[in-house]
């Protein structure tokens, strides 16, 4: 899990930036059900009046009302208005206007006036004064010490206070329709900056959120690709190419899509529950229990479905590498398979990796799937159940219905963000997975690289060619890894420069591994190899790499054209260098042949080629190089005899300076080889040429009688 989280910590400034934004769009969203509330309690049932001081009252309300009021409350209803000028309204009244107050200072005075004016709005109603003072009583012991403003104030009596600043407001000649329209215009006005600011955020946090997640995708992918292309042998038997595939694809999109939902749910769910909470705080409604109840409910599901689910997205990735394979491997070899008619054994191979994958998904998806009918009953029931217990608050007067709608929708933020966090609790541990399938390989080392005092292999050129080093086999031995026998045992030779060196033996005896000790595709378990005196371990990578000039067993070419495919070995080889090339290694004929010419397109692996002439291009790329070492792995065994025989003297004439190792399986590709080492189960049981070996090396002897003619052999 710790690999999913650490490729977030280079974007953390950017992660930030979210959690800022998303704090704006949290704030911005949890003001919309308070604005929702506003307009129903105080837009439509209190006609847009939201204190219980009236904006204007006339002198004779103002010292009626006055005398139910104790001295302190009459001090501060006299500093509420401007007493020291009358106005006349429309209908000749005398009347006070209200003070421009904060809107603390008129919550103050909410609390401080509101049980007079109360007993006040009950007698203008027909209520006794005795009755009213009694009523006005009864309400302050409910809701306790209404002077000092320690407890909360009851919906009814509030109700009375706004009824009464409405009758006086229009008592003095105010228009209540007015004061209404302004209260809701400007209810909708915020409302409306709120909507427009939460779509702002919203836009910024997902381009932040998607350029992160891209950007974590490209960077794992170009990693990865990189630590891959560093890979050894050893290490490139040890993960198999269709799951680095699967681990380059399917793996890192997991990582990049739960990255992007990490940063637009992960973060915003926090947000977006601390500030629900507050504000089902503020809004005083006392059904706490309700919501706690939906969280424990999501929870639970959410631990249900984890445990259902988990056990399936482990087995699915190692599915997802199990098909990759089968399918790599049916398209790879589907001319054998239609050779041998086993195209129906090969479907039913497919179908079987297909099927248990899609068992699996089907699974999953199924699990992932029903989270949504379940989240809708917890959500609906929730609403049902908050409704029920407000109906009956509602109708005694201790909860007005915009408070409920705000709870209901303050409860479905909190629902929701439980139900995020749940899903992020289920997504995080799959993508978990894949992202230390990702580190497994971006953590595994090569077992190939260079030395802090590596050097730089150099030799002299001559007419552009370089130079031949000679190279030795010291007593060398190799083990593959995790293999219980060696390969190579006491492997002793030198193949000098300007010669060719011939390696030849039973199928399995270890000749492909002897060459590629050269190049360092792996490294001697015992003993060492030499170029010009220097352990190939001793030289940077890429000088020693640069020096040779590979043919491997199987030719393989890349997509693109001819030319393309020989400048592998020179990008800055001209036109003539590639067709000299093309020429020593007998592919200028084929080529010539097609209108194209050099510029005829290679399909993907050279499938458009026969195998001969994908063992020319190869050694065309190697000998465009103009390398110091040239190694023919079995490079000829493609080639018809003609064409071999003249490859070969092509290659003498031509390449007279490099030092050339040929592995070869065909006696008479060797015969005229200065020097041939016979192997036999990884030791070397002959050496020397070809006359020398007859008479003292039985295995080659019996090779060569049984490949060639009497004549041959003379």
């Amino acid at each position: 899990m710790k690999n999913l989280f650490r490729t977030l910590i280079p974007y953390k400034w950017t992660a930030l930036l979210v959690l800022l934004l998303m704090a704006g769009q949290a704030f911005c969203e949890m003001n919309l059900p308070q604005y929702t509330q506003a307009l129903i309690d105080t837009g439509i049932q209190n006609r847009g009046i939201e204190h219980i001081v009236p904006e204007a009252i006339t002198v004779s309300e103002f010292e009626e009302a006055g005398k139910l009021m104790t001295k302190d409350q009459q001090s501060l209803w006299e500093d509420s208005f401007i007493t020291d000028a009358a106005e006349n309204s429309s209908g000749g009244k005398e009347i006070y206007r209200r003070r421009v107050l904060t809107d603390e200072e008129l919550e103050d005075l909410d609390v401080k006036l509101l049980a007079p004016l109360v007993t006040r709005y009950a007698a203008k109603n027909g209520e006794t004064i005795a009755e009213a003072e009694a009523l006005a009583g009864a309400e302050s012991e409910s809701i306790g010490d209404i002077e000092g403003g320690s407890a909360e104030t009851n919906s009814n009596m509030l109700a009375m206070g706004i009824a009464y600043a409405g009758d006086c407001d229009k008592e003095a000649g105010l228009d209540l329709l007015a004061i209404q329209n302004s209260f809701m215009f400007r209810c909708g006005g915020l409302m409306l900056l709120m909507s427009v600011s939460v779509m702002i955020f919203t836009t910024f946090i997902s381009l932040l959120a998607a350029r992160v997640g891209a950007s974590i995708g490209r960077d794992l992918r170009s990693r990865l690709f990189a630590n891959v292309m560093s890979f050894s042998n050893a290490e490139m038997t040890e993960f198999r190419t269709s799951s680095l595939i699967t681990r380059a694809t399917n793996d890192i999109q997991q990582v990049q899509m739960t990255s992007t939902m990490m940063l637009r749910m992960m973060l915003f769910a926090p947000c977006i529950c601390t500030w629900s909470i507050i504000k089902v705080y503020q809004t005083h409604a006392h059904m706490n229990f309700v919501i706690v109840t939906g969280v424990i409910a999501i929870l639970l599901m959410a631990c249900v479905m984890f445990s259902v689910a988990m056990p399936k997205f482990r087995i699915m990735q190692s599915l997802i590498d199990a098909l990759n394979a089968v399918s790599r491997e049916i398209l790879t070899g589907i001319q054998v398979i239609r050779a041998f008619g086993r195209e129906e054994t090969e479907e039913e191979r497919f179908d079987k990796a297909n099927t248990d994958l899609y068992r699996n998904q089907l699974f999953v998806n199924r699990a992932m799937i029903s989270i949504t009918p379940i989240l809708m009953i917890i959500m609906y029931g929730l609403s049902i159940w908050i409704t029920w217990v407000a109906a009956g608050r509602i109708d005694t007067g201790s909860l007005q219905v915009g408070t409920m709608t705000a709870f209901i929708a303050y409860s479905m933020e909190i629902v929701f963000s439980f139900l995020m966090i749940a899903s992020m609790a289920i997504f995080i541990p799959r993508a978990g997975i894949a992202a230390d399938r990702v580190h497994e390989v971006l953590n595994t080392e090569t077992s190939i690289k260079d030395n802090e005092d590596a050097a730089v292999l150099t030799s002299e050129e001559e007419n552009g060619r370089k130079k031949g080093a000679e190279i030795k086999f010291e007593h060398v031995t190799f083990r593959y890894p995790d293999a219980e026998e060696d390969v190579l045992t006491d492997i002793d030779f030198t193949a000098k420069p300007g010669e060719t060196t011939a390696i030849i033996g039973a199928t399995g005896c270890g000749k492909t591994t002897l060459i590629n000790l050269i190049p360092r595709f792996f490294d001697v378990t015992e003993g060492r190899v030499t170029i010009g005196g220097i352990d190939v371990r001793d030289i940077k990578l890429e000088s020693l790499r640069d020096a040779i000039g590979y043919v491997p067993q199987k030719g393989i070419l890349f997509s693109g054209t001819v030319a393309e495919n020989i400048r592998w070995g020179d990008e800055e080889a001209s036109d003539e260098e590639v067709r000299r090339a093309a020429e020593i290694a007998q592919a200028a004929e084929f080529i010539d042949e097609r209108p194209e010419g050099f510029g005829r397109e290679v399909s993907q692996g050279g499938a458009n080629v026969s195998g001969g002439q994908k063992q020319r291009l190869a050694i065309a790329r190697a000998v465009v190089k103009k390398p110091a070492i040239m190694l023919f792995d079995d490079s000829f065994s493609a080639l018809d005899m003609k064409t071999d025989v003249t490859l070969r003297k092509a290659l003498a004439e031509h390449i007279t300076d490099s030092t050339r190792i040929i592995v070869a399986q065909r006696v008479g590709t060797i015969l005229h080889a200065e020097q041939i080492i016979v192997l036999d189960e990884g030791r070397i049981v002959g050496k020397g040429t070809h006359k020398e070996l007859m008479e003292t090396c039985s295995i080659y002897r019996d090779t060569a009688i049984s490949q060639l003619s009497e004549a041959a052999l003379a």
